[in-house]
């Protein structure tokens, strides 16, 4: 057994026992042992890590079950099919996968292509049976007795003074989570959509890390994202021409279920998103960065947001495993044998924490030697945040330090804020929440 301070409690106070272990670093399971219930009531299991600072918060809806840490690092409890009956979950299967289903019902592959168009083409995006015009009728039957069309549940639409939409949805499992849709100028239309329920993470900056993390989406839950979007708003804002896996959670702690739905997104016959024009997030899981750029074509976001392990292991405990010097050093090895492919980098800016014109010369610095944009991002405030946006004449300082430089430099503003839309808003924290880090010495009094 790993050497380490470990503890029992019970999750619940009733029904289940939880073994808490001081490191979720590795992938170690972190089992809980079912207690006899008088009753089966839903129970939440809280799990933390103290070197790490990792915090999730996981729901079990069977009181018997049986979970570990595998099971959310690879997505595999969430698979495709609908937990309210044997029904199969059409959105959670790439095309070749919905292709051997058909098939497997006896009918052929161009009816699968067909269906496919239905539910992610030809302006259709089917919900529903009645909405399969074109099919064969026996095939349409077959598919009302053996599919489900619908992950998500439409909840609300807020929109915000300068026309950005947050869209909240409602799960199978009462769970919520919120997709954010960005029109621009220019044509470029985005869909912002979440990963996961809450997040793990606790990046001390964003408003989602305050939940801790509920569940992984399944690709399903994913990609109805995307279609929802298209089918309720391209009227209104236009065609939709961009996908980035910015909203609630952390997307490569999501993988397999990320890479599925990108896949599904980039389809020619269906959503025909460009590769180039999905956008995958994360705050620097180095392995599983590593086998997103060999699995996938879509463009990858690596937020950065501190230009010292100091500050990075304050506001981003990710880093206190994967340091700077290792994840950017792993993106130069990784970008070598990607033909043409920039890495985009994001940098939220907080006043008096990462903003000055020395960190700017240090960002220069670290990303030396790899293809790169760089995004700098208003910080957007929210309830119970220590920090403060930087202004934007300090922004507009900072990046031309860096366009001097040479690098390839954006200003993105905020967006949606009023409707708490923006970057870093998403979610609704409990009352239990994960902890707040201590900041360095020299940062305390400017906080």
């Amino acid at each position: 057994m790993e050497m380490g301070c470990i503890w029992m409690r019970r999750a619940g106070g009733t029904n289940c026992l939880v073994v808490m272990k001081p490191a979720i670093s590795s992938i170690t399971p972190i089992a809980s042992f079912p207690v006899p219930p008088s009753k089966p009531p839903r129970r939440l299991i809280f799990l933390f890590s103290s070197s790490c600072r990792l915090f999730s918060k996981i729901a079990c809806s069977s009181p018997t079950a049986a979970l570990s840490i595998d099971d959310y690092e690879t997505g595999t409890v969430n698979g495709s099919i609908s937990s309210k009956s044997s029904k199969v979950l059409l959105k959670g299967m790439r095309y070749t996968e919905l292709e051997k289903w058909v098939q497997s019902h006896g009918y052929r592959p161009g009816q699968a292509l067909m269906l496919w168009k239905r539910l992610y083409g030809n302006n259709i995006w089917a919900h529903c049976i009645d909405e399969l015009e074109g099919l064969n009728k026996d095939f349409r039957k077959m598919l009302s007795e053996f599919a489900e069309f619908k992950a998500l549940s439409l909840k609300d639409i807020h929109t915000a003074s300068d026309g950005t939409r947050k869209i909240l949805f409602t799960l199978e499992d009462g769970l919520g989570i919120e997709t954010v849709v960005i029109p621009c100028k220019g044509g470029r239309t985005t869909v912002c959509v979440s990963s996961q329920v809450g997040c793990a993470m606790n990046c001390q900056f964003c408003y989602t890390g305050r939940m801790g993390l509920r569940r992984h989406l399944t690709a399903a839950e994913i990609v109805e994202q995307a279609v929802f979007a298209r089918r309720l708003l391209s009227s209104e804002v236009g065609s939709i021409t961009n996908v980035v896996f910015m909203g609630m959670g952390e997307p490569l702690h999501n993988i397999e279920n990320v890479i599925k739905a990108a896949d599904i997104m980039v389809d020619e016959h269906g959503l025909h998103f460009s590769p180039r024009k999905v956008t995958v997030s994360t705050s620097g899981l180095v392995p599983q960065l590593k086998r997103f750029l060999h699995e996938s074509n879509c463009a990858l976001a690596v937020s950065l947001n501190a230009t010292t392990d100091e500050v990075r292991n304050w506001i981003m405990p990710i880093n206190r495993k994967y340091n700077l010097g290792v994840l950017l050093e792993t993106l130069r090895e990784e970008l070598r044998f990607k033909h043409n492919y920039k890495v985009l980098f994001e940098y939220v800016m907080l006043a008096g924490v990462n903003d000055s014109i020395e960190d700017a010369r240090k960002l220069i610095d670290l990303v030396q030697g790899i293809p790169c944009k760089i995004n700098l991002i208003s910080f957007n405030a929210h309830s119970g945040s220590e920090f403060r946006p930087t202004s934007e004449e300090k922004m507009m300082e900072f990046r031309n330090v860096l366009a001097e430089a040479g690098c390839v430099v954006f200003l993105r503003l905020s967006r949606g804020d009023d409707k708490m839309a923006a970057c870093g808003q998403l979610g609704k924290p409990g009352d239990i929440q994960p902890p707040r880090l201590r900041a360095p010495p020299r940062f305390q009094m400017a906080l």
